[in-house]
């Protein structure tokens, strides 16, 4: 098992030391919080931030077309998140690289039980995925999103679980998952979103109840004869 001493010879390594060495100068509680926001917060904190970016999104459309369009931007996020851990797991078996703690002395676990391997980090991928999915239906959450995941990508260093290759390999997979495939899901969710978006039960999470009530004919919701624009995928 390599120690400390060999920390030197490769950038990967020291800067994992670097890192996860303020685990050990801090405070207790300080890695406790560290603990619970880097396994639970940020990844639920980037959900709120999703579902908020629907909710803005919903209530400034001025037409059926751009709510439809918001919508499966927004849908493609989790998605977006899902698929990028599933192309991770080959990977990971392919790679099969240990675990830093499994290979390197003197480090501060903060997290027990982690068995599996460590490239590409699923937290990383997950995170970046989904503030890279909110950055397309977003610019500004989505700018705040892509902050947060990095900062979920550093404390897996911080927890000593993960090298920092493998926080950059899970952010480069993370955002070629949800750039690459953004325009193929928004030519396949969208017309799904403009269905519900017309029918009489749904359009409420499309469009705001107000709007859908006051301005058909905007909407474009049952009865409206306007016509629609073809989206761009």
């Amino acid at each position: 098992m390599a120690g400390l001493e060999d920390s030197g010879s490769n950038p990967d390594v020291s800067l994992l030391y670097e890192i996860n060495g303020l685990a050990k100068d801090a405070p207790t509680w300080f890695d406790d919080v560290m603990h619970y926001v880097g396994e639970y917060g940020l990844m639920f904190a980037l959900v709120l931030l999703g579902v908020w970016t629907w909710w803005k999104l919903r209530a400034r459309a001025g037409s059926l077309d751009e709510a439809a369009q918001s919508a499966a931007a927004v849908i493609w996020v989790p998605l977006a998140a899902a698929i990028a851990v599933i192309v991770n797991i080959p990977i990971r078996g392919f790679v099969e690289r240990p675990r830093p703690f499994n290979d390197h002395e003197g480090l501060e676990v903060l997290i027990e039980g982690k068995t599996d391997y460590s490239f590409v980090s699923d937290h990383s991928t997950l995170a970046m995925a989904m503030a890279v999915g909110i950055f397309i239906a977003h610019r500004k959450y989505g700018l705040i999103a892509i902050v947060m995941a990095f900062f979920a990508g550093v404390s897996r260093i911080y927890m000593g679980v993960h090298y920092p290759t493998d926080v950059i390999g899970g952010f480069a997979l993370g955002t070629a998952v949800a750039l690459l495939l953004a325009p193929l899901a928004a030519m396949l969710l969208t017309p799904l979103t403009r269905a519900i978006g017309r029918s009489r039960h749904g359009s409420w999470l499309i469009v705001p109840r107000s709007a859908t009530d006051v301005s058909r004919e905007t909407f474009g919701t049952p009865g409206s004869r306007s016509e629609e624009r073809d989206l761009a995928a």
